[in-house]
């Protein structure tokens, strides 16, 4: 991410080892079950090719059928268990940060945002879906 850019940061202290975490975060078969940032979403379908230069794609979809969009993304790096950057389609930058902590592991985003909504819209949005993945990993 360019210093000039600016930034919104979500963050998550999950109470598992970052190796779940980890897991959790970028298999497809976990994906679906997180990936939705309030109860009438939810993510039908996740593709995941987890290295530099693979695709993404998330469909996001509402549970009435009204609305659906495919979330995607090319990653430009990844550290195993530490990193994960990508950029998603048109052209803004994401980054997620793991850090283990005794036995929690601490997830970070920072992302670019985008200029329709407002930063507050969009910095609840990404932290309702972190929230739901922290709620989910807890609970498996």
């Amino acid at each position: 991410m360019e210093n000039n850019q600016q930034t919104i940061t979500v963050q998550a202290s999950i109470n598992e080892l970052i190796e779940k975490v980890w897991t959790y975060w970028t298999s497809p078969e976990h994906i679906i079950n997180w990936n939705f940032a309030s109860d009438d979403w939810h993510t039908p379908n996740a593709k995941n090719d987890l290295q530099i230069g693979g695709k993404f794609s998330y469909t996001m979809a509402s549970k009435d059928g009204c609305m659906a969009f495919d979330f995607n993304g090319i990653y430009t790096n990844i550290i195993p268990y530490k990193l994960i950057e990508y950029t998603i389609e048109g052209g803004r930058k994401v980054k997620v940060l793991f850090e283990q902590a005794d036995n929690t592991t601490i997830v970070t985003e920072i992302f670019e945002p985008e200029d329709i909504n407002p930063l507050e819209l969009q910095k609840d949005g990404w932290q309702a879906i972190i929230n739901n993945f922290k709620k989910y990993i807890e609970s498996n």
